[in-house]
């Protein structure tokens, strides 16, 4: 076998070998309170960031087939030859309505926001400061810049202090966080953030991803469910979470950083154009949230009551108000074990371990969503405690 194969494949077998290795797990159905997986029947998804429930709604189901009847499957293009439909616009335009900025950009996925933001914004004579525990995609995406890198502890407004004054004799400075940290559901000190960043003249860009018709009275996110709405620099979101779960992203801020994008940032200008089906489809999920604000009541009491009932029976649960509901486990075997026993009860969440999260701070990962049903969540929290207990990770009840 070839010597970079056979690196491959020892390492794939410790990785089995330390009950690690991640397994697909097929749906033969839509995404939804309920899934059916593949040799497994019918479960409860606890795992998806299908959090208000769009997946499979109808009229979003009907906009994507509407898109592919009116504009086609594809556009076989990039944006700047021949990939941009008025749909696009359409869509750039509404996004930057519900955010209240200026205009928007789209991607084809909030990964894609991330990668072609830092690289084309900030050259070696700037700096990016980013907090620690931000997402992958923004770790991938400040490694591409040549800028100077500085980190601070997550969500420590001494430590940012530290690191702008570390970059205070840079150009320009860029203050980079998530809204909501996925792996925590905690949420960015935002006000003291803009504080900060305005006190040494930094553009603070937060990454919406997991509070983009999630928070928020309105759903607008982490900034309106802070009380800052309208004070952020720019986003950078997806359209694959909570507005349908398909697929895509944005950037979205000043009308000056969105032309500067469309002319210099590289994902943007050699990746196909997003497909119609998508465009109409996220301007339907975005529609929904704003006639309807139901959907978002009804995920944050259906995440209070979660939160609240995990809590009472003595399973230990990172306190907040996000639908990522962590359960502290430590060991990542563990947790990984717990996930599969769960599974068997139907119930599918996901457990992580080191490297997606320190090490020894392994957890199973439940997202909530407006569409489970108290019986959803009541079967759910039933078999989380059962299981907890049988893993020796159940603390006594409140």
């Amino acid at each position: 076998m070839n010597t970079l194969l056979s690196t491959l494949s020892a390492e794939l077998e410790s990785m089995s070998s330390a009950g690690t290795l991640k397994r697909e797990l097929p749906l033969k159905s839509a995404q939804g309170p309920l899934v059916e997986i593949e040799g497994l029947g019918e479960v409860i998804m606890l795992t998806s960031n299908n959090y208000l429930g769009l997946a499979d709604h109808p009229a979003i189901v009907e906009a994507a087939e509407k898109a592919e009847r009116d504009f086609g499957y594809g556009l076989a293009s990039v944006r700047f030859i021949c990939g941009t439909q008025t749909i696009h616009r359409q869509l750039e335009e509404r996004i930057a309505e519900f955010f209240g900025t200026e205009d928007t950009i789209l991607y084809g996925s909030c990964w894609n926001a991330n990668e072609g933001l830092f690289q084309t914004v900030a050259l070696e004579q700037d700096a990016i400061v980013s907090d620690e525990l931000n997402h992958a995609s923004i770790i991938d995406g400040i490694r591409l810049s040549k800028a100077r890198k500085e980190r601070f502890k997550n969500r420590d407004m001494g430590d940012l202090r530290r690191a702008l004054e570390a970059t205070k004799d840079t150009r320009n400075k860029v203050v980079m966080t998530d809204g909501v940290f996925s792996m925590e559901g905690s949420l960015a000190p935002l006000p003291e953030m803009i504080e900060l960043t305005r006190e040494y003249g930094a553009f603070l860009v937060v990454d919406e991803s997991h509070g983009t018709g999630v928070l928020g009275a309105t759903g607008r996110g982490t900034p309106e469910e802070l009380g800052v709405f309208g004070k952020i620099d720019a986003y950078t979101s997806t359209l694959g979470k909570a507005l349908g779960g398909s697929h895509g992203g944005f950037t979205t801020g000043p009308n000056v950083l969105v032309e500067y994008l469309r002319q210099k940032s590289r994902p943007y200008l050699f990746s196909n154009t997003l497909p119609p089906a998508v465009v109409l489809g996220s301007l339907a999920a975005i529609d929904l949230v704003d006639k309807d604000p139901s959907f978002v009541g009804r995920l944050r009491e259906n995440t209070a009551y979660f939160r609240a009932q995990l809590t009472a029976k003595g399973v230990r649960v990172r306190e907040g108000i996000h639908p990522i509901v962590p359960i502290l486990i430590g060991d990542t075997a563990k947790a990984i074990a717990m996930s599969k026993e769960l599974l068997t009860r139907g119930v599918y969440v996901s457990g992580f371990g080191f490297p997606v999260v320190p090490q020894g701070a392994a957890r199973l990962r439940c997202q909530i969503s407006a569409a489970h049903t108290r019986e959803h969540l009541d079967r759910a929290i039933a078999a989380i405690v059962e299981v907890a207990a049988q893993f020796g990770v159940l603390e006594s009840a409140a």
